[in-house]
């Protein structure tokens, strides 16, 4: 616990060990709310089929935890799910498409066995994925590579006259999801990095989210 003293320099926290700052546990709040719907989804799609009254209960939660409707995964999940439930009835298109979905959301149709590494959601790619250039470009690279290391990967870059960045900023030009996810990745589907991309490609930022798959086929 040192490192949370030394953050709140050991007077903004109660007699609890909680911060007092309230924007920081707003935070906390979304990020285990966020953490909850990945939850759910999982748990819907663990027999690899989907009900209306599964997913009915999905919009239903969003719509009762409306301070995370605007982040990602739920900015995406939810316009889509009222758009399908909003005549009260799904069909059997509205139902392969909201599958299809909730699946890109937690990067596969079932909760990883323990050992296994989670695939990385493709939801927050590019589409169409855009041409990669490399010359003057700035990449950055997070989770892990089926193509070589992240530091082969950056090589790579650098070899073609690109430069490789550790961080996400606005000045970066492409960052390229690993196919598997790894550890530093936030909630096991999308990480710190990826969160901030998206920010800054909401904001208008020619920013390009790609797969390592898509980026390797350029190389």
């Amino acid at each position: 616990m040192g490192w949370f003293n030394e953050a709140f320099n050991g007077h903004d926290i109660d007699e609890h060990g909680q911060p007092l700052n309230k924007s920081y546990r707003a935070h906390a709040v979304q990020e285990r709310q966020i953490d909850e719907l990945i939850g759910l989804v999982k748990g819907v799609l663990a027999d690899g089929v989907i009900c209306q009254g599964e997913v009915e209960y999905l919009l239903k939660w969003v719509e009762s935890n409306r301070t995370v409707a605007n982040q990602w995964p739920a900015n995406v999940l939810y316009p889509r799910i009222a758009a399908a439930l909003a005549d009260g009835h799904m069909d059997e298109d509205e139902e392969s498409e909201i599958l299809s979905l909730l699946i890109s959301a937690v990067g596969d149709r079932s909760l990883p066995k323990g050992g296994e590494a989670s695939h990385s959601t493709a939801l927050p790619l590019c589409h169409p994925a855009p041409k990669i250039y490399f010359a003057a470009q700035t990449f950055c690279f997070t989770g892990k590579f089926n193509s070589g290391t992240r530091g082969w990967c950056e090589r790579q870059v650098q070899e073609r006259g690109g430069f490789a960045s550790s961080n996400t900023t606005k000045k970066l030009n492409y960052l390229v999801i690993g196919e598997i996810g790894s550890r530093d990745w936030l909630h096991s589907t999308h990480g710190l990095k990826i969160k901030k991309a998206l920010e800054y490609r909401d904001a208008g930022q020619p920013l390009h989210i790609v797969s390592e798959q898509h980026w390797y086929g350029s190389i």
